[in-house]
Parts: C-alpha cells; sequence; structure tokens
C-alpha cells in the first residue's frame, strides 16, 4: 500500500485502495455532469507535470491559480505542478487588482491559471506591473488567451516521464507545497507556508474523525478550494475514495444538493443560518396542524442533546418529529445528506442542535491557515460530539491555553512560517507554538470551546471586556437581522452597526399591512422597523451583563459582502473596513 507523505500521493493511494472511482471528480459543463475518473485524473496530472518540465519549470517555481468556482481542472492543476518539485499559489478570484498585483509579485509566480474572461480581465489590469509572469492559462475558452488543454497537449508525449518520476522522488515530505496568501493586520495579505507534511498529517489525523463511509459517499464541494479548509477537505476526500462534485457556484448550491443527492458537504456558519432560515420561513407559510407540527419540532429540535440525555419521552417524540418533519428537510438537501462539517467561524449553538435533531449533524471544527487548518473537531461517535464546542483536538496535535485564554498550538500541522517574513513569524511561533489569536477554553471532558478573537476583544471606557463575536452570534439568531458588528473599543457603551435582512423585513411588512418603502435607504429610516429591530435587541440582550447589553444601533443600507469588502471570501467580518465604511454612523452613536 502506498505511503502518503506528499500531497500529490493522494490520487494513487485512492487508485490503489479503491481501484478506479469513475466520478473521483465530476464539474458541471454546459449544463451536464462531466465526470473524471481516478485513472484519467491521474493521468492528465501526469501529462501536466511532462508540459511543464518542458515549458522550463524548475523546482521551487511558483505557479498562481485564480479560479471562480470549484473545478475538476484546478485539481488537475495542483497535483500537475507540486509533482514537478514546483508550489501551487491559489488566489481567491474576489481580492481586489491591488492585492493580484501584491500576490503575483511577493510570490514571484511564473505562470498563471485563470477560470473565466473576469478573473483573466483583473489579471490583465496588472500583468504589465508583474515581470515575474511568463504566461496566462485559462480554463475556459477565453478568445486570445492561452488555453490550459494547450498544456495536456504538449504532455501527450510520455517520453519524459521518467523525469517526472526524478521530480516526485526529490520532493521530501518537509518541502513547501503551497503559499496561501490570508489578510494581514497591515492590509498586506501574509503568505502561510505549508509543506507536504503540514497538510498531509492534518488530512491523516482529521480522517480518524470523519465517519465516511469509504469508497460509498459522495460529496458536493462550494466553498473555495483557494482557502486551505476546502482545499485539506479535498484531499480527505481522496483518501476516503469519496466521489466529489464541484457545485456550479453558491447561488446554485440548492439546485446542485438535489441533483448530485451528496452524504456530505462543507459549510460556513453564515450559510447554515441562511439555510435554516429559508426552511423557517417555508413553515411560517403553513396553515392549520401542520404549521403546528412544524414549529412544534423546531422547539423539539432547539431542546436536542445528544445520546439520548433529554430521555425516552423527549426521544420518542423525536422519532415521530424525525419522521412527520425533519425528513422533509433532508429531502430538500438532495435526501442522502448526512453529515456536514463547518468551519471558518463560530456556529450558534441552536443551529448545532436544530440539524443534528433533523439527523444532519453538523461537525464543527477549529482551526487556521497556519495550522492547515484543522485544530480540532467534534465527532458523533463514541461522544465525542458537544454542542457549543469545537470537539477535541486531533491526534499528534498539542494544545495549551496560555494565561491570558489565548489558544496555542504545536504540532506537524503548523505552518513553516511567513513567506519572505521571518520576523512575522518569529512573532507568531514561539518553542514551536504557533499564537492562534483565539481565546478560549478546554471543558472538564477535553472539549474546547472558543470565545473569541483575541484581537477584536476590547475594553469599553469603564474597563469592562466585550467578546463582540459571542454578541453577534447571539444577536443573528433574530430574523430581522441579516449582519451585525459590535463596536464600543474605549467608549462607555457597545453599540453596533447593523445590516437587517431587507427581504425578510419585506415580507414582515406586507404580513402586518405596513409600508415602509421599497429602497433599502427608504426601510432602514421607517420608524416601525427601526422600532421592531430595537425590540429584537431588547429581546437579546436580555442574555448578557449589563456592560455587554447593545445600548445603541444604527442600520446601513447596504447589503454586507465580498465583493462590498465587508466580508472574507469565507464570509467572515473585515472589522476594520466596515468600521472605516460606517465612520460617520460610528460618530451618530458616540458624539
Amino acid at each position: 500500500m502506498i505511503t502518503i507523505t506528499r500531497l500529490f500521493d493522494f490520487p494513487y493511494y485512492q487508485q490503489e485502495k479503491y481501484t478506479n472511482i469513475p466520478d473521483a471528480l465530476a464539474s458541471k459543463q454546459n449544463g451536464v455532469w462531466v465526470k473524471t475518473s481516478t485513472q484519467e485524473y491521474i493521468a492528465k496530472a501526469n501529462a501536466v507535470s511532462r508540459a511543464l518540465l518542458r515549458m522550463g519549470i524548475q523546482k521551487d517555481d511558483k505557479i498562481a491559480i485564480i479560479s471562480s468556482n470549484n473545478r475538476t481542472e484546478w485539481n488537475i492543476m495542483d497535483i500537475g505542478a507540486l509533482q514537478t518539485g514546483a508550489q501551487t499559489v491559489p488566489i481567491y478570484p474576489t481580492i481586489s487588482e491591488e492585492d493580484y498585483e501584491y500576490i503575483l509579485n511577493h510570490s514571484g509566480a511564473i505562470y498563471c491559471f485563470v477560470s473565466d474572461a473576469e478573473v483573466l480581465r483583473k489579471v490583465n489590469l496588472i500583468r504589465a506591473k508583474v515581470p515575474s509572469i511568463k504566461e496566462v492559462y485559462s480554463f475556459n475558452e477565453i478568445e486570445g488567451c492561452k488555453n490550459w488543454n494547450e498544456l495536456l497537449i504538449l504532455g501527450v508525449d510520455t517520453s519524459n516521464q521518467n523525469d517526472v518520476e526524478d521530480r516526485k522522488s526529490n520532493v521530501k515530505t518537509e518541502d513547501l507545497a503551497t503559499i496561501i496568501y490570508t489578510s494581514g493586520t497591515t492590509g498586506r495579505p501574509k503568505g502561510v507556508m505549508l509543506s507536504h507534511k503540514n497538510i498531509v498529517s492534518n488530512v491523516i489525523d482529521s480522517a480518524a474523525r470523519i465517519p465516511f463511509e469509504a469508497g460509498k459517499s459522495r460529496a458536493l464541494s462550494f466553498l473555495p478550494v483557494c482557502h486551505i479548509f476546502e482545499r485539506m477537505i479535498l484531499y480527505l476526500y481522496q483518501y476516503y475514495g469519496v466521489s466529489v462534485y464541484f457545485g456550479e457556484s453558491i447561488d446554485k448550491v440548492s439546485d446542485n444538493l438535489k441533483e448530485v443527492k451528496p452524504t456530505v458537504i462543507t459549510a460556513v456558519p453564515r450559510l447554515l443560518e441562511k439555510v435554516y432560515d429559508k426552511i423557517y420561513a417555508k413553515g411560517t407559510e403553513l396553515t392549520g396542524i401542520k404549521k403546528n407540527l412544524f414549529f412544534w419540532a423546531i422547539d423539539l429540535g432547539l431542546r436536542y442533546e445528544p445520546y439520548g440525555a433529554n430521555g425516552f419521552w423527549y426521544e420518542m417524540q423525536l422519532k415521530i418529529a424525525r419522521k412527520l418533519i425533519f425528513s422533509k428537510w433532508k429531502e430538500g438537501l438532495g435526501g442522502n445528506l448526512d453529515l456536514m462539517v463547518s468551519g471558518s467561524a463560530a456556529l450558534q449553538p441552536r443551529l448545532a442542535r436544530i440539524f443534528a435533531a433533523a439527523e444532519i449533524p453538523v461537525m464543527e471544527g477549529y482551526g487556521l491557515t497556519e495550522t492547515s487548518p484543522v485544530i480540532s473537531v467534534n465527532d458523533m461517535r463514541n461522544k465525542g460530539f458537544r454542542v457549543g464546542t469545537v470537539g477535541k483536538v486531533i491526534d499528534n496535535v498539542e494544545v495549551i491555553i496560555a494565561e491570558d485564554g489565548e489558544i496555542l498550538c504545536k504540532g506537524p500541522n503548523v505552518m513553516m512560517g511567513y513567506f519572505k517574513d521571518e520576523k512575522l513569524t518569529s512573532e507568531v511561533i514561539t518553542d514551536g507554538y504557533f499564537h492562534t489569536g483565539d481565546i478560549g477554553i478546554f471543558d472538564a471532558d477535553g472539549f474546547l470551546k472558543i470565545t473569541d478573537r483575541k484581537k477584536e476583544m476590547f475594553k469599553t471606557s469603564g474597563g469592562k471586556y466585550i467578546a463582540p463575536q459571542l454578541i453577534e452570534n447571539t444577536m443573528k439568531q433574530s430574523r430581522f437581522i441579516e449582519q451585525i458588528m459590535v463596536i464600543g473599543d474605549g467608549q462607555k457603551m457597545p453599540a453596533a452597526f447593523i445590516q437587517p435582512n431587507f427581504e425578510f423585513l419585506k415580507e414582515w411588512a406586507v404580513i402586518h399591512g405596513l409600508d415602509i418603502g421599497k429602497s433599502n435607504k427608504e426601510i432602514i429610516s421607517n420608524e416601525k422597523v427601526i422600532e421592531r429591530i430595537q425590540g429584537e435587541i431588547d429581546t437579546f440582550n436580555k442574555k448578557f451583563g449589563n456592560w455587554e447589553k447593545i445600548k445603541r444601533f444604527e442600520l446601513t443600507p447596504d447589503v454586507w459582502s465580498i465583493e462590498g469588502g465587508q466580508l472574507t471570501p469565507t464570509l467572515k467580518l473585515k472589522r476594520k473596513i466596515v468600521m472605516e465604511k460606517y465612520i460617520d454612523l460610528f460618530h451618530k452613536i458616540y458624539n
């Protein structure tokens, strides 16, 4: 059996253990799912490797990949490049041209592979300022741009396959595999250097926590593969012989779920919130006994505790709710979904409860790009799941809590360092421990709980600490609140910027016969809307100490988005940018 020590070992391991999976990778082209078998995956990766050698690629050269959607070509290029001893530099498609320019120059990328015309347009705007780039190739057919198929054609001749094998044998597990750029506090992206060992160890050490039926599972992949969370999961899928179908886009996830009928997906909390809100909205449209049953099931689900902790009578009721109500939820998500893995941000405990009650458990995990990424993860088996926690630390990884509450991590998953930045590396890694910047605690049974980001916690002028994420996650349980950012560093009280759920507000207005205006600007100025959201704030404020309560808020007319700059590609708040954007509202609150 092949021993996996480098990332390009995964497809070969898959082929050896599971023979030839016909839909190892699948992407939709012109409305049809095009399947790539394990054998074809390897053959094309080798063709890419042979072509790259003929193009003069040397060990440690950098190849950038920028794709606006997950696709089979991304994975083939990744393996094909890594086999030559080169490194891949995945780049978020939604970042600014300025960041494109910085990353491509900082990494010294020689070739750049893009997905489509829009990404190509952005690259072309700054290409003259990136002298290292020799050529840009596209996965889609675009007039005037070289196509990645040219590499497959150039690599048809197998006469230099021995050279590829030589390159592969010279790649060590400790060698750099990829540089992933993540936002820095200075505004400049930081290049996280991850070795083959970093990611391979994380896949192997996380594998025992994920209850896949090896060789029989099917995944739908739609989170950005340029993020280490989804990328590591893709290698994990290959390790377990999971068929991977790449979603067309976030907007088409619902359709793709029904077509693919996956057994597993990965998600971020914001997406799960939206799924739940849609289900809830449909429930409000029901009438009579159906509506009563729906909300009875919801109430039951929100009280869910694993492993029969609520007793026999609760479990009996849950069995009925699953048959009458929750089975329809599952059907709406394709019918076969029995596992969701969540990362990137804190999951609201109510969502963990309700989805577990519906037999679609969310295995919440925790980690950072710098830790490849998984540090800990929940597991429904063997009482390894606890609501409100991110599970127990995975094998071979050590976590300690510093005196100030910061989580420190040590293990084979901790990055090599930041590319071309030894100073910053030495600031975050001391004695082998990576300083995560997160505050957390272990409970009595060894489950890890994240309480906040160290850098995001702040003090009011009265000296009281505020943990904004905890307050934000609680407030976002309101259907009226789409996004919220708690503010108040150095001020006398906490306050918040709120982006209302405009779609829901319009529905609410119709039901209550209210005219709240048509434009977002009109809606946020409407007294009835402000009064209603104040009511929501008052309700959730009861969960917090007096010093933590949101005393004032301002509504924003913008829909916070990746494109608008308020959210990261994994839908986390860009606090600095949100603050700058709404500085006038800040002064309105505190002046």
